[in-house]
């Protein structure tokens, strides 16, 4: 790779001989063409910690499917190294995280560009007297050891680098709620702990050819507590105009087409959904940045973005931090008032447009001969303002009443619903007695659909129906998940069954959808004549769905299911949504 003037600056502001030789990285030594393995990562962690013994604590948080440390650097001027130190002393933390899809790695080598110069105190001086900094290099560790050259075919650099998932094959930025990796149970664990005010998560975006170089978008800003959504708007307009003074060109949005290849068709904004780290955050009150660096920028160039991203966001944080850390708090107890009050599940982007111009470049769109699709081409040697809709109006799409009391799920279902709830801190209680006839509100499907085909492990479920009185006997051991806590919004994205990344949607209670007794068919043929000759009516109502309704009517197995429906071995569970809604205190 050439190196630019960029690079001759990038090396200009990172001067080898002015660190110690163990924390200089491999991308700085390569000129910013390589990077590192985890090994580098292991090094450099003691290292920083041997240099910086007062400010700088390497940490193991956890441990990968095959066997590796997952590492974080703790660091604050004042030696504060644990959660309660930090609580103590009412300091913010900051959570930075590269590495979750292991091949997009600026993060990594951006970051201890920017912790090596902060701590030498050339940046960003005092930002760590007044945070705690997380740094966590690699969060897919094993996924970053899947070592190659070409695993990101649209991506300019580095020489090699790591693989989009993990060994198991998760995308763990799809498994925040669900948390099925050992990497993710891990890094919540860190969450839990620490409660970070912001989570920062590094990316590298695919997409089409333009200029601009990296997309800045933040979380509470569309979604989430209102009032608490000045302090997602401000974090992330303060890191825009950082960066563009030094020359990038960022966006507020994800610089992806609406109509795949067109650019043309411009661009949609919208909230992430939960499985991603900007949709989670905002459940919890807290703020979640993504950045995302343009591919097809040299990886010297998407290196320093990076890491003028990271120096912005810790002195984002050290300037207002305090004023967030506030905000957030108010956000948490008005989380726990939200009983009976609307809470929005999901969001959708209207067809309101406006047009923008984007930096882009000539292109052409032919029809291939070899996909036999229209393909585009794009001429890099010409730039090229596109004038494009950009649809960014977001508004709530489900909106559900949070339940008066909070939800309670039955014993037989108590453990594996208790493990979820443990994994993200969430506040829950067991029933020490059982209850005969408790006043729930239950769920039953009228339609439940499955998913055709398999998403990161699951058969994914949707479900139609709707919540109705129904007292029910709960046993004990049951637990009752009080809506009067902090993460409620968090709650009701987890247990309402139509919210998009629920329990229910991953999968978790497909038993409860499947029916598994059977009557066998000359047994309901008999049944069937048996109801027919005690009910006239009921005898009516057949011969009126089968006149009316052509489908049923070529169906034998759907019309001996209507009278099977009335006998008493039909299994009233079925369908049964296994959680319950309440609004008294049980």
């Amino acid at each position: 790779m050439l190196r630019s003037a960029l690079l001759l600056a990038l090396l200009a502001a990172f001067p080898l001989a002015q660190a110690a030789p163990s924390l200089v990285t491999v991308s700085e030594r390569s000129g910013f063409t390589a990077t590192g393995r985890y090994d580098e990562v292991i090094q450099l962690c003691a290292a920083f910690q041997q240099a910086y013994p007062k400010q700088v604590k390497c940490l193991q948080f956890g441990t990968t499917p095959e066997g590796r440390p997952m590492l974080a650097l703790a660091v604050n001027a004042q030696g504060v190294f644990t959660p309660a130190a930090a609580r103590a002393k009412g300091l913010p933390v900051t959570l930075i995280q590269g590495g979750i899809h292991a091949g997009e790695i600026d993060g990594k080598d951006a970051g201890f560009l920017a912790l090596r110069e902060i701590l030498d105190r050339k940046l960003a001086q005092g930002a760590l007297d007044k945070q705690v900094l997380l740094f966590v290099p690699v969060f897919n560790v094993d996924g970053h050891e899947r070592f190659a050259k070409w695993n990101r075919p649209n991506q300019r650099g580095p020489v090699e680098m790591g693989w989009r998932t993990t060994a198991q094959n998760f995308n763990l930025n799809r498994d925040y709620v669900k948390a099925d990796a050992l990497e993710m149970q891990a890094m919540l664990a860190l969450v839990n702990a620490w409660d970070p005010l912001t989570y920062v998560d590094l990316h590298v975006t695919d997409g089409a050819m333009f200029q601009h170089d990296v997309s800045i978008q933040a979380e509470p800003v569309n979604s989430g507590d209102p009032a608490f959504r000045k302090a997602g708007v401000a974090l992330r307009d303060g890191i825009i105009g950082d960066i563009s003074k030094q020359g990038s060109s960022p966006q507020s949005y994800y610089m992806s087409f609406k109509d795949t290849d067109d650019p043309a068709s411009g661009f949609v904004n919208t909230v992430y959904e939960p499985r991603f780290s900007t949709g989670y955050f905002q459940l919890r009150n807290r703020i979640a940045v993504l950045v995302e660096t343009h591919s097809w920028k040299d990886y010297p160039t998407r290196v320093r973005i990076t890491h003028n991203t990271i120096v912005s966001i810790l002195q984002q944080v050290a300037d207002h931090g305090q004023a967030w850390q506030r905000a957030a708090a108010d956000a948490d107890a008005r989380a726990a008032r939200l009983a009976g009050q609307p809470v929005a599940l999901s969001y959708k982007t209207t067809d309101k447009t406006t047009m923008v111009d984007f930096q882009g470049y000539a292109y052409t769109r032919t029809m291939s001969d070899v996909s036999g699709m229209l393909m585009t081409h794009y001429d890099e040697s010409k730039p090229q303002v596109w004038h494009v809709p950009l649809r960014d109006e977001v508004v709530d799409d489900l909106q559900v009443r949070a339940p008066g009391a909070g939800y309670v799920v039955p014993a037989a279902w108590a453990g594996q619903v208790a493990a979820k709830l443990d994994q993200h801190g969430i506040r829950y209680r067991k029933l020490d007695k059982a209850i005969a006839a408790a006043p729930v509100e239950t769920f039953r499907a009228d339609k439940a659909s499955f998913a055709a085909g398999s998403v990161e492990s699951h058969q994914r479920l949707k479900v139609e129906g709707a919540w109705k009185p129904e007292p029910r006997a709960l046993g004990k051991g049951a637990l009752f998940v009080p809506i009067s806590q902090p993460k409620a919004r968090l709650v009701m994205a987890m247990l309402e069954p139509q919210a998009p990344d629920s329990l229910l949607a991953w999968g978790e209670f497909n038993n409860a959808f499947e029916r598994k007794e059977y009557m066998e068919e000359y047994v309901a043929e008999d049944v069937a004549r048996e109801q027919m000759a005690k009910d006239p009516a009921l005898a009516a109502a057949f011969r009126a769905r089968v006149e009316s309704d052509p489908a049923f009517a070529k169906n034998p197995h759907a019309r001996l299911e209507f009278f099977a429906r009335r006998h008493p071995s039909w299994d009233e569970r079925l369908n049964l949504y296994p959680v319950m809604r309440t609004d008294s205190a049980l």
